[in-house]
């Protein structure tokens, strides 16, 4: 009797959509297609009344849910994934780690256009060339217009990458203009062979020589399986030269190399350096592209055409094809923190993929992070020390000024006004840092004391007089400043406090032979802003740069010899107990602008407490004195890196809605985990800065020694929240390893 074949059972995919909800979605196989799916792949699925696409992330042969209630997948987008398993896990591991809803955390995983449904480039790259009526015109057709001129004559010799039309001076508006004019168009061509199978082409021009620190920190460098690195250096100590020779190694090994930088800013001198060394294709990934010049950057990596990629923080999920090495510059830097959404740390996502793809990974740094230090402690990670710098050059000297016996003209003392009047008579260059931007931080009435302020946000407005208005930094409201005061109706309105604008005017006034130059968010906004200015600065003509943190950023200013910083007083007070150590690292960064070139280099500090223990240690002993003292104090007080910690928000129109849902989660850890020696719960409480973009914010922190135990209580939390009829009048986040408390 022939045996009755059994009907297989059904099998339900597991969906990761683009939805708030911490759960993925089962849904029915594509009806045209019997062939099983891979995790990894993309489909598009019906959501509601919309078609959404989606991420296959298991698969199963039950379901919660009645087979007669789902439905099935529309369409495959793909025929295999487009992360390969180790980053696609790490993905994952990274949605549950940082409580974020895997569907939404694909926007950090997948470029914009992936996300939309379109298919990834072939292997090919986009080139400029000339149109045909393009081609048609005389040489010196745009000779009015010299950088149209450039375009044209570069053009006219072949097509052109973006990258060398960049590296050739030429601007995005001058290819603005001839692509509005229908002279120029985009096309895509087969990408050629590269260097990587070829070693003997590797190199565009030779390494520099190392002095025994950077060949000591170099040979040290395990290139094959996962090793972690902090590579500590000073300011100016060579750092880069080490990246850029360890990266060398890894090419000739066929590898490729991941850099991550922390601003948008570092990231055209950091492509301009490793262009010029090696003859390989850079990739660059930054918010600064266009969508289609993201996804063929993050295909050439895929692909395994471009053998450096270097980016910002998402960067750390671009997949590649032969992964070698990862190195995270300047590993310190708050930005490698996502502070919206998907709230990742892309330093520590470098860590965790190096160990998962068996590479090394290299942090650097001239101020690590305490994390990366305690890590260095426990042995996790190897610590490597680059002290002093190459080619004799000499730590700069300091000076303190007590702001308390020096009376200020414009936010300057006399002996600091003296001190940059004397380099610039010698010819060198002035950096003034100021972290505040705008022209003054208060607007007051003189007769009332009304203060200008935002009805958004607990904060004043910031006085910009060259946009003639009053900006919130928090939620960028913005209304014109006002002839007289709104309450008393006084003329009287005084500008008080030092922003970055007003010390360019002051510094104007004082010197008017010597260009100042600003550098903030306001004056660096335009494109290659900061690469133009970086080519002025590097003249070496005398001048003062004044501006923000942008300048502590990594750049390399050769004719810099003295640093003036204004106050640095702010982060010795503030209700975050990571400013402490940020206002150090900051310090530290700015101070090593001075004397990076063969003069020597003097830093100026201006403060109300030139006797502070910390003041006193990072200005005598530096940053590991600064650092072994801060570490002595968050060790007393049981808070990280000491402790592992998480970082609930909740903010609602009515404080009441957001207050309330806090204390539901307060209410449930305490009955899963009760308080005790080893955990602690805090608040909840309002947040420093309570009302933001006219919401009220309020804060709820748990503190926890067993990381793994926190994990499950914040996963059972976050579920026990979305239940909740209160969660719907209040938006609310989970951060774990909160990097910002305000």
């Amino acid at each position: 009797m022939p045996v009755k074949p059994t009907t297989p059972p059904p099998l339900f995919y597991q969906i990761a959509v683009p939805s708030p909800l911490r759960r993925r979605f089962d849904y029915l196989p594509p009806t045209n297609s019997d062939a099983p799916l891979t995790d990894g792949v993309r489909v598009t699925v019906p959501f509601g009344r919309r078609q959404v696409v989606g991420v296959i992330v298991g698969s199963s042969g039950s379901s919660d849910y009645p087979a007669a209630k789902l439905r099935p997948i529309l369409a495959v987008l793909d025929e295999e994934p487009l992360l390969p398993p180790s980053l696609f896990q790490l993905f994952l591991w990274a949605a549950d780690y940082y409580q974020h809803p895997v569907g939404e955390a694909l926007a950090a995983a997948l470029p914009t256009l992936l996300r939309r449904g379109e298919r990834p480039p072939n292997a090919a790259e986009l080139r400029w060339q000339l149109t045909t009526h393009g081609r048609g015109l005389p040489a010196d057709a745009l000779r009015r217009a010299p950088r149209q001129q450039q375009l044209l004559q570069l053009l006219q010799a072949g097509s052109a990458t973006a990258d060398h039309i960049t590296a050739a001076g030429v601007n995005r508006d001058a290819v603005r203009a001839l692509l509005k004019k229908s002279l120029i168009e985009q096309i895509e061509v087969l990408a050629s062979a590269t260097p990587l199978d070829t070693p003997e082409k590797l190199l565009a021009e030779d390494h520099l020589s190392l002095y025994p620190d950077q060949r000591a920190a170099l040979d040290a460098l395990e290139l094959h399986g996962y090793h972690s690195y902090l590579l500590q250096g000073e300011t100016g100590s060579g750092k880069t030269e080490v990246y850029l020779q360890a990266i060398e190694k890894v090419l000739r090994y066929g590898r490729q190399a991941l850099v991550l930088v922390p601003e948008i800013s570092l990231t055209p001198q950091t492509l301009q350096r490793f262009r010029a060394r090696f003859a390989v294709p850079v990739a660059a990934l930054h918010s600064g592209l266009t969508d289609r010049e993201r996804l063929h950057a993050w295909n050439d990596a895929r692909t395994g055409r471009a053998g450096i990629v270097v980016g910002t923080r998402s960067a750390v999920f671009t997949p590649l094809l032969r992964p070698g090495i990862i190195i995270v510059d300047e590993e310190h830097d708050p930005s490698f923190k996502q502070q919206e959404g998907f709230r990742y740390s892309a330093r520590d996502v470098a860590v965790m993929r190096a160990s998962r793809e068996a590479i090394p990974v290299v942090l650097g740094t001239a101020t690590p992070s305490l994390e990366s230090l305690h890590n260095c402690h426990l042995g996790r990670y190897t610590q490597l020390r680059l002290r002093g710098r190459p080619g004799g050059a000499r730590l700069p000297t300091w000076q303190l000024l007590d702001l308390r016996r020096a009376p200020l003209q414009t936010g300057f003392t006399a002996p600091l006004i003296a001190a940059i009047g004397r380099e610039l008579k010698a010819g060198n260059q002035v950096l003034v840092f100021l972290n505040r931007r705008g022209f003054a931080p208060t607007l007051m009435c003189h007769d009332c004391g009304w203060t200008a302020c935002c009805t958004r946000c607990d904060v004043r407005l910031t006085v910009h007089r060259s946009q003639r208005a009053l900006l919130c930094h928090h939620c960028e409201h913005r209304e014109p400043i006002p002839n007289q005061c709104p309450t008393c109706h006084s003329p009287q309105l005084l500008c008080l406090g030092q922003g970055t604008q007003r010390s360019e005017e002051s510094l104007s006034a004082l010197f008017p032979d010597v260009p100042v130059l600003r550098v903030d968010r306001d004056s660096t906004r335009a494109k290659q802003a900061m690469s133009s200015l970086a080519e002025q600065v590097n003249s070496g003509a005398p001048c003062i740069l004044v501006g923000t943190q942008i300048l502590a950023k990594g750049h390399h200013f050769p004719g810099v010899t003295l640093v003036a910083i204004l106050d640095a007083d702010s982060g010795l007070f503030s209700a975050d107990f990571r400013a402490t150590e940020r206002m150090g690292q900051l310090i530290i960064q700015v101070a090593g602008r001075a004397g990076r070139g063969d003069r020597p280099g003097t830093v100026i500090l201006q403060s109300h407490h030139c006797e502070h223990p910390l003041i006193a240690a990072l200005t005598q002993s530096g940053y590991p004195a600064f650092a072994a003292m801060l570490m002595a104090q968050r060790s007393a007080a049981k808070l990280p890196p000491l402790r592992n910690m998480a970082l609930l928000r909740a903010e609602a129109h009515q404080p009441e809605d957001a207050l309330n849902l806090l204390h539901v989660c307060r209410r449930y850890c305490e009955q899963q985990l009760p308080a005790g020696e080893s955990r602690q719960y805090s608040g909840p409480w309002p947040a420093p800065l309570e009302k933001q973009r006219g919401r009220y914010r309020f804060q709820f922190v748990i503190g926890n020694d067993d990381r793994g135990e926190l994990q499950r209580l914040l996963t059972g939390l976050a579920t026990h929240l979305e239940q909740q009829p209160g969660a719907r009048k209040a938006r609310w986040s989970v951060d774990v390893d909160p990097q910002d408390m305000l």
